[in-house]
């Protein structure tokens, strides 16, 4: 019976030690700092948060990247093409830019591009930083480009999304050209470019100014030829002067 006791005894006090070690451990881990140190990780998507969970950034592959029905900081996504890269957020949760890319060869050639875009409050793009690759049929067709834009003064991306959603129902090309042009009367859809700097398509390099209505007002650039170019236009797209004659 001694033996038994003693036994009991060396018992307890074996599985009271283990408790102890494994509170001691538990305690020792949560007080150790939060910070980590990683080597390489391989994830799908990254959401950089605030303590009450706002989502100021995410990092994503093209799987993950938010699209139609898609909810961040309660904001419910529209359709989307969906690619790799990051977007922001900004205090309120609302989507303030972002970087995006993509690449591949097809058919033609390939096809590629870059975008860093800066939007307007609750609106859309105001300032890109854009580049696109492209080759068809044997020829490439490279642009880059820093590019400034207007916006519609009364836009909201809550409103933009449900102005979508209305002219993807209307079937009738016209009808809904003519829908989409009487909300940009309005302020609430639209984007007029400004001011570009950079490459085009056509191989000219230089600064293009446009109006606020959108039309080409003045471009001082440098053609595939080498040539130098200074022009103005008119209201209607037409040169008025140019430089050399």
């Amino acid at each position: 019976m001694k033996k038994l006791n003693r036994e009991l005894v060396i018992l307890r006090t074996f599985t009271v030690c283990i408790v102890g070690c494994m509170v001691f451990m538990s305690m020792h881990g949560f007080k150790i700092k939060e910070d980590r140190s990683f080597g390489t990780i391989d994830v799908e998507r990254i959401n950089i948060v605030e303590k009450d969970g706002t989502v100021k950034m995410l990092i994503t592959n093209e799987a993950h990247f938010p699209t139609k029905g898609d909810s961040i900081n309660n904001t419910v996504y529209h359709e989307r093409k969906k690619r790799a890269g990051m977007l922001f957020f900004n205090e309120d949760g609302k989507e303030c830019g972002g970087l995006i890319y993509d690449g591949k060869k097809n058919e033609n050639g390939h096809s590629s591009g870059l975008s860093l875009t800066y939007d307007q409050y609750d609106g859309d793009q105001v300032m890109q930083l854009l580049t696109t690759d492209t080759k068809r049929e044997g020829r490439r067709f490279v642009s880059s480009m820093l590019a400034f834009n207007d916006r519609a003064e009364n836009e909201t991306q809550e409103l933009t999304n449900q102005i979508n959603l209305e002219l993807e129902a209307i079937k009738d090309p016209m009808e809904r050209r003519k829908k989409y042009m009487a909300y940009k009367e309005q302020g609430l859809v639209g984007s007029t470019p400004r001011i570009m700097l950079g490459k085009t398509t056509s191989q000219n390099n230089g600064l293009f100014l446009f109006d606020d209505n959108g039309m080409p007002r003045a471009q001082f650039s440098i053609n595939k030829d080498n040539e130098v170019q200074l022009v103005v236009y008119n209201e209607k797209g037409e040169i008025t002067s140019s430089w050399p004659k």
